[in-house]
């Protein structure tokens, strides 16, 4: 499980900021919520609050580079392209470095992975860890200098010799089958992100292929493996509960313009509605955009509460109904619907997940932070358990009144006639 991500010099935010999933001392001990691991007590979500532009989509977007240098730096980044970090623009930021940390659980073990990065190279990167509770360094760069604990075991000279400046030794490692390394790398390859930088289309498109590639091993499955008949389930099931009216899917292959051969094959998406007792199916296009988000977020979903990891969202609840999020909410919050442990992060407007409206409400206080600008126009991250809100307080009506910040200080709409 994910413990802590630490930022600084990333767009918005200027100085460092934290996120942390650490539960506070908050509610009834025996809160089924808090995920009790490794002497740890554990948040499966988070929700970030706050104005339009205050930076939460930067937050999660550091996340999602994070990722990217972990998973693709070696592989993917052209050895004379630098690295592409995205700095704070105003008053120094472009010229200093920009730092990323993780802290998180891998296996038994705390592990405290980061890297520090101006627009050429990695200037520093670690690896700590915590067998047992007693702290090993594994790994330390500064600059051109590695230094390797004596607890890490394995190639590292040999990755020394291949490893690139704008390189991170643990990406590099990863490619050269670095086996100690690899439930670390693992780990952090399991940060989902969907619709980060409003690329919806791309996660619809990812959609149909997950969708195509699940259905093809039906059938193929060995005997005690999870079958992709059981992920497919959990699609219709998801879909029947948004009350979409859609009770089942299918792939149609079909002519499509393809590249300097002609046309190709693609397969599209059908949906099936059901109403009284006729049924259509429709293309997914021809759906709602509730629905392109909602099937487009799915295998994001199923994926992570499958298999465990965390999943990174950007405007959950926009495209989708609030009783449709406290159900999501719901799953991960579930110990049974969420036995490995998966976490999602995600930014919303939706005010009802505060409020008691709909019942219980859906968040602790320590699962809702909240994101604004100083005047200097830089991300300040805290958590809602910064102004101590009293048990029961309404918290939907407080945050709208502006009792804890990160609202939008509006101004008049000024229309001028000819």
């Amino acid at each position: 499980m994910f413990i802590e991500f630490r930022v600084e010099n990333h767009r918005s935010i200027r100085e460092e900021q934290a996120l942390t999933f650490e539960a506070s001392n908050i509610g009834a001990d025996d809160d089924p919520v808090v995920r009790s691991v490794e002497s740890l007590k554990l948040l499966p979500s988070l929700a970030l609050y706050g104005g339009n532009a205050s930076g939460k989509s930067n937050l999660l977007s550091a996340l999602g580079f994070f990722r990217d240098a972990v998973t693709l730096s070696h592989r993917l980044w052209a050895p004379e392209g630098g690295v592409p970090r995205d700095p704070f623009v105003w008053g120094g930021g472009v010229g200093e470095p920009s730092t990323f940390e993780i802290t998180l659980l891998v296996g038994s073990t705390r592990v405290q992975y980061g890297f520090v990065a101006d627009d050429q190279r990695f200037v520093e990167e670690w690896i700590y860890a915590w067998p047992k509770g007693r702290k090993q360094t594994w790994f330390e760069r500064d600059g051109d200098k590695l230094s390797f604990g004596e607890h890490l075991l394995g190639p590292n000279k040999v990755i020394e010799q291949v490893l690139r400046p704008n390189a991170l030794f643990l990406s590099t490692a990863t490619q050269l089958g670095h086996e100690q390394l690899a439930p670390l790398s693992r780990a952090l390859s399991n940060i989902r992100t969907f619709d980060l930088g409003g690329r919806l289309g791309r996660d619809t498109r990812l959609a149909e292929l997950l969708v195509h590639q699940e259905l093809s091993k039906v059938g193929q499955a060995t005997p005690g493996s999870e079958t992709s008949a059981g992920w497919l389930q959990g699609f219709r099931e998801l879909l029947r509960a948004a009350d979409t009216g859609i009770v089942d899917l299918r792939l149609a292959s079909e002519e499509a313009e393809g590249g300097p051969r002609g046309r190709a094959r693609r397969a599209r998406l059908f949906l099936q509605h059901q109403r009284d007792d006729e049924d259509a199916w429709l293309p997914l296009e021809a759906e709602s955009g509730g629905t392109r988000t909602l099937v487009s977020l799915a295998p994001h979903l199923l994926g992570v509460l499958r298999q465990g990891g965390l999943l990174v969202m950007d405007e959950l609840g926009a495209d989708l109904h609030t009783l449709l999020v406290l159900h999501i909410l719901r799953h991960f919050s579930d110990p049974q619907l969420n036995p490995k442990n998966a976490q999602l992060l995600f930014a919303t407007h939706d005010t009802n997940l505060l409020g008691t409206t709909l019942g219980e409400p859906a968040l602790r206080r320590d699962q809702v932070w909240l994101t604004e600008k100083c005047p200097k126009g830089a991300t300040h991250v805290y958590p809602l358990t910064d102004y101590k809100p009293r048990k029961g307080e309404n918290l939907e009506r407080g945050y709208l009144q502006g009792r804890y910040g990160a609202i939008p200080i509006l101004g008049a709409f000024v229309f001028e006639g000819d």
